[in-house]
This record gives structure tokens, sequence and C-alpha cells, in this order.
């Protein structure tokens, strides 16, 4: 399993994540057997760096993985994240970065997962309404006290970044980076390369879009989130389709899957990019994971970033009223 070093002084870890989140909810019913499994076998193949949320699944995506790892915790780096509220329905009812609040949602994440220590510790969104240095100088109070080892922040804007970091060193700012959605590399991710911190790309297969799985609305199931997200309706899934197309064209040739060419897309964007795909099952997970024995010719980057520019995908990334949270 090759590695990387999450910031100038972050820890050292698998080159590719696990992220968790779709084995609770938001992308139809998983399994919680198969879920289990998944990340005993990332594992296993030396995959240590699991996401999670607090949010996810009503904290149930918490548990889960805390019943999975409860017997190699040693074996990981765990990562979870605070700053987002939801009601008991599962409705959603802003953000809150309240010193006190951070406080309790750690507490609440510590017994959850069923660890004495978080290893990444995120603000999930930043909270308009309370400045990020009271936010930041309360998670820093954790790491002090030994909850927490190391900070980090999610969908945060440049100048923020700045700010948190002036507090207590940011290891890591996880924020969505995939062929379609590129929009950090004149923003966020520049300003984390100059203070030395590391990113971490979530939803780096678009949300499942660039597996090639998904071409119409029947393929995804009832209830998915994504249905409500602008780039999988309408017109937009159909201009995105011919974008896909690219990608399936350049797998074909190479021998290998969409899923696995877009990673491998990704992990050539920097050594200081650690990607985290979503998977609820084995299968998919090793497939990803061979994405890491690929690599791209100067010929395949360009065909691949002639098609994909940024600001190529049709539609936002999110629903509009989420994407007012997202690069505060």
């Amino acid at each position: 399993m090759k590695r990387r070093k999450l910031g100038a002084g972050g820890p050292d870890l698998s080159a590719m994540g696990l992220g968790c989140m779709g084995m609770s909810e938001f992308y139809g019913p998983g399994e919680e057997k198969e879920s289990i499994a998944t990340i005993h076998r990332a594992i296993d193949l030396g995959i240590d760096f699991l996401d999670t949320s607090d949010i996810y699944g009503l904290g149930r995506n918490e548990e889960l993985v805390g019943k999975a790892i409860a017997d190699r915790r040693e074996k990981v780096f765990l990562a979870t994240k605070f700053g987002i509220v939801r009601g008991s329905d599962g409705s959603w009812r802003g953000e809150n970065g309240r010193p006190d609040y951070v406080r309790s949602c750690c507490e609440a994440s510590l017994r959850r997962l069923g660890v004495e220590v978080i290893d990444l510790y995120y603000q999930h969104r930043i909270d308009a309404e309370t400045p990020v240095e009271e936010t930041v100088g309360a998670m820093a109070e954790l790491v002090r006290e030994g909850k927490v080892r190391y900070l980090g922040l999610s969908e945060a804007a440049p100048g923020t970044i700045r700010r948190a970091h002036a507090v207590h060193p940011i290891s890591a700012l996880q924020s969505e980076y995939s062929l379609w959605t590129r929009d950090h590399e004149s923003g966020s991710l520049p300003a984390c390369r100059a203070l030395g911190i590391g990113f971490v790309a979530y939803s780096p297969l678009g949300r499942g879009f660039l597996t090639g799985r998904i071409r119409q609305d029947a393929d995804l199931t009832d209830g998915d989130n994504r249905r409500n997200h602008p780039r999988f309706q309408g017109e937009n899934l159909t201009n995105n389709l011919g974008l896909l197309r690219v990608v399936e064209e350049i797998a074909s040739a190479k021998g290998c899957t969409p899923a696995q060419l877009a990673l491998a897309w990704v992990l050539a964007q920097g050594d200081d990019i650690v990607p985290i795909p979503g998977t609820k099952r084995r299968v998919r997970l090793e497939e990803n994971a061979r994405a890491m024995e690929l690599s791209l010719s100067p010929e395949e980057r360009a065909a691949i970033d002639e098609a994909f520019s940024p600001g190529a995908a049709s539609g936002m990334r999110y629903p509009e009223q989420a994407m007012k949270a997202v690069n505060r």
C-alpha cells in the first residue's frame, strides 16, 4: 500500500482512504454485515484512513465504524466531523461552530465510536455566525486534553483556512474534488499548499457518476439523495454523460475501469492529496484500490484535462441551499 503524508506536520497514512458515509445513508440502503466486511477488507489491504461524521445516519455511521474497528483500533487512522446540525427526523438545521457545541459533539462521537481519541477531527461546515477562531480554539482544547490528535476543516474558503491555521495548525482540508469538480484548484488547494495543509478529496468518483453505472434516473433507488442533485437531473445528466464517454474511452484503451481512471487522475494531482472514495461493498473497494497501481501518460492526462476543464460539468454540485454552506 502506497502512503502519503497528510500535510507538513500531519500523519503518514494510506494514499487512499475509505469514505463510510454511504454505508448508513444517502446512497440507498446498506447492509451492516457487508459494510463491516468492507471496512475489514480495507484494513487488510492497507487502507487505514477511515472517514465518517456525526450526521451520517444521524450517528449510526459512527456506531457502525466503531463496531467494525473495535478489535483493530490500532490499525486505523480515524476521522470524523461535527458542525452540521440535523433534527431527529433527519431535517437539516444549519451549522453550529460554537465552542460548547464543539465539545458536546466530540464527547458524543467518542461514545458512538467507542474510542478514547479521534485521530482527525473536522469542522464539517463553517458556521457563518461563529468566528472560526472561536471554533478552532475549542477544537484545540480537545487536542490539549488528548481527545483529538489532528484538526481539519471541510469546504472552507482560503481566507477561513488561513484564519483557522493561525489559531492552531490545521492538518487537512476535506473538500469535494474530482474530474467534474475542480473549482478548488484556483482557491483552497493553493492555500493549503502554501500553508502545508493536506487535501482530502471526498467524492473523487463524482458521487458514483464517474464509475459509469449511473446513466438515468432509474439507476438510482428510491430515496437516493443523488436524485436531488442538479448534475443527476434532466439535461444536466445528458450533458455530463458526454463527458463520461471520454473517461470510458480512455479507460477501455488502458484496460482499466472508468472508476480506476478517475481515481488515478486525482492521485496524480499531487502527493499532498488523499482521495477517500466511498463504498459499502468489498468488490468496489478492491476495484478502487487497484487505481493506485495505475500511472497516466502525459497524453492521457492531456486528453482528460481537455474534456474535464474546470467548470465543464453541467449543474451545481449540490442543491442550491446546500451550496450556500460551501466555500465559506
